[in-house]
Parts: C-alpha cells; sequence; structure tokens
C-alpha cells in the first residue's frame, strides 16, 4: 500500500486541478483499502468453510488490475517499459499473494476440518471400546452380585437355624434376668423414695431461705427509698431557701461577682422572673443576662457546671 500510494499519488496529482493537489494520496488508499477488506473478508469466510461466489472474485480481480493499472499509469504514458515492468512488481505480487493466501486458507480449513473428522472418530472409537468394558464389568458385577446373594441366603439359613437354637436359651435366661432387673427396680424405687424426700425438704428449706432473704432486701430497699426522698426533700428546700436568699437581695449599686451573677441568675430563671429583675439584681449587662437565659433555655453544660461549683464554693 505505501509504494502504491508513492507511486500513484505524483500520477493524481499531475491530473488533478491545482487547487486539488492535496487530494492526490486519496485514490491510492481506496483501492488498496478495498483490496484489504476483500482479502480479510476472504480469509474469515474460508476459516468457516464458505464460499461468497463470483462477486467477491470480481471484487478482488477489479480491486487487484485498478491497481495494477494505476502503478504502471504513468510509466505506460511515458512509453517507459522498465518503468512498467518495475512498477508492475509490486501490484502483481499483490494480486498472486491474494489468490495463493486464498487456495491456502480454503486448503487449511478443509485438513483442519479432516483432522477434527478423524479425532470424532477416534473419539467415538474409544467410547464403544469403553462402551464395551463397561457392559463387561457390568455382567461381571451381575455374576458376583447373584454369588454374594446365594452365599448370603445360605448364612441366613445357617444363622435362622442357629438363632432357633439358641432362642430357648435366651428366654429362660431373659426370665432370669427379668425376675433379677425387677428386683433391683424395687430397691431403685424405694432409694428414690428416700432421695426424693430429703430433696423436698432441703426444697422446703431453700424456699424459707430466699423468703427471709427477699424480705430483708425488701425492707433494705424501702429503708434506703426512704432516706433518699428524705435527702432529696431537704435538697429542694435548702435549694428554695437559697433561691430565695439570692432574689431578696436589694439591687446591685455595681457589677457582683460573675459566680454570685450567674447563681442569681438561675435563681430567677427558675422562679420565671423576668431578665430585668435579675439585670436589676446582678448590675450586669441585659445582653449578658440575656445570653445567661437563653443558655439555661439550651440546657447549656457549662452554666451548669458554673453554678454548681458556685454552689460548692
Amino acid at each position: 500500500m505505501l509504494y502504491s500510494v508513492l507511486t500513484v499519488t505524483p500520477l493524481m496529482r499531475a491530473h488533478t486541478p491545482d487547487e486539488w493537489d492535496w487530494t492526490a494520496p486519496i485514490l491510492p488508499i481506496v483501492v488498496d483499502a478495498a483490496v484489504v477488506i476483500v482479502v480479510r473478508l476472504d480469509s474469515v469466510l474460508a476459516r468457516l468453510g464458505g464460499r461468497g461466489g463470483r462477486w467477491p472474485a470480481l471484487l478482488r480481480w477489479m480491486t487487484g488490475i485498478m491497481t495494477l493499472a494505476l502503478n504502471v499509469a504513468d510509466s505506460a504514458l511515458r512509453k517507459d517499459l522498465v518503468g512498467v515492468a518495475v512498477h508492475a512488481v509490486a501490484p502483481l505480487l499483490l494480486i498472486v499473494t491474494a489468490e495463493t493466501g486464498l487456495a491456502y486458507r480454503r486448503a487449511i480449513t478443509a485438513a483442519v476440518a479432516a483432522l477434527a473428522e478423524q479425532e470424532r472418530q477416534e473419539r467415538a472409537a474409544r467410547e464403544a471400546a469403553a462402551a464395551e468394558r463397561e457392559r463387561l464389568a457390568s455382567q461381571e458385577r451381575e455374576a458376583a452380585r447373584e454369588a454374594a446373594e446365594r452365599r448370603a441366603r445360605e448364612e441366613r439359613e445357617h444363622a435362622a437355624r442357629l438363632a432357633h437354637e439358641q432362642a430357648e436359651a435366651e428366654r429362660e435366661r431373659a426370665r432370669e434376668e427379668r425376675e433379677h432387673a425387677a428386683k433391683l427396680r424395687r430397691e431403685e424405687w424405694e432409694r428414690q423414695e428416700r432421695r426424693e424426700a430429703a430433696e423436698r425438704a432441703e426444697r422446703e428449706r431453700q424456699r424459707e431461705e430466699r423468703e427471709r432473704e427477699q424480705c430483708r432486701r425488701e425492707q433494705e430497699q424501702h429503708e434506703r427509698e426512704q432516706r433518699e426522698r428524705e435527702a432529696a426533700e431537704r435538697e429542694r428546700e435548702r435549694a428554695r431557701r437559697e433561691r430565695a436568699a439570692l432574689l431578696d437581695r436589694a439591687p446591685a449599686t455595681e457589677k457582683v461577682d460573675e459566680d454570685l451573677a450567674v447563681r442569681i441568675v438561675r435563681a430567677a430563671y427558675e422562679e420565671g422572673l423576668a431578665q430585668r429583675r435579675a439585670v436589676e439584681l446582678t448590675g450586669w449587662s441585659p445582653a449578658w443576662v440575656s445570653n445567661r437565659y437563653q443558655e439555661l433555655r439550651d440546657g447549656s453544660p457549662a452554666l451548669t457546671t458554673r453554678v454548681l461549683e458556685g454552689v460548692s464554693a
């Protein structure tokens, strides 16, 4: 294809208007691309074992002749026989190679099909031999099974005779064993009765102990809850007294200590007083008091900690 493009492009440029010189390589590329397409499609068709008929052959020869004509045209127009011969080498090689390759591909496909058929026949022969071996083995297994069944039947008959002879002895021994077992069961029953009586007495004792322990725990729980209620009541009373003491203060003439201010704001908030009253009692700015009120409404952990620290102090 490269050789054809280099050979045909000058010819096309010489016979093309100057403003269209850039299109000169298109024709050789198109013709050689058609050659490649038909060769590739023939390869696929041959691999599948099919034949395309006369149209693929016509296209193959037509593109080959076009390539040949375009390659030798320049030399032929100049009556240069040596140039014609030289430029005919590549196209002729292309045409002959395409036809030879197609023949090779068809021959290879036929050979592969023949090998596949041979392998299929060999596989069928191996399968038939394996089936025959399996049939013979099955017959041998059947014969062995019948012989084993005969031996088993004879052994069963012999065992039946032995069993009949032993049956009487077994029955006598079984009677003696039943009598002995009955005696053992009576003794075991008596021991079981004694164990059950002892276990009932032990369970009754444990139940009484559990009831006494339960009563004791309930009494302790009641006393603990009573103490906790009394402590909670004392704490609430102390908190009420503290809030009353904080809120009964006279209006502050200047800012009180911050911890005390926080406690006063907390007491005012819990009593539902207006922020103005808290401002009067603390001497702090309305904005600061408003922020503390907002923290109390939001349940701020930091403010709660500061109040508790002030109470502890």
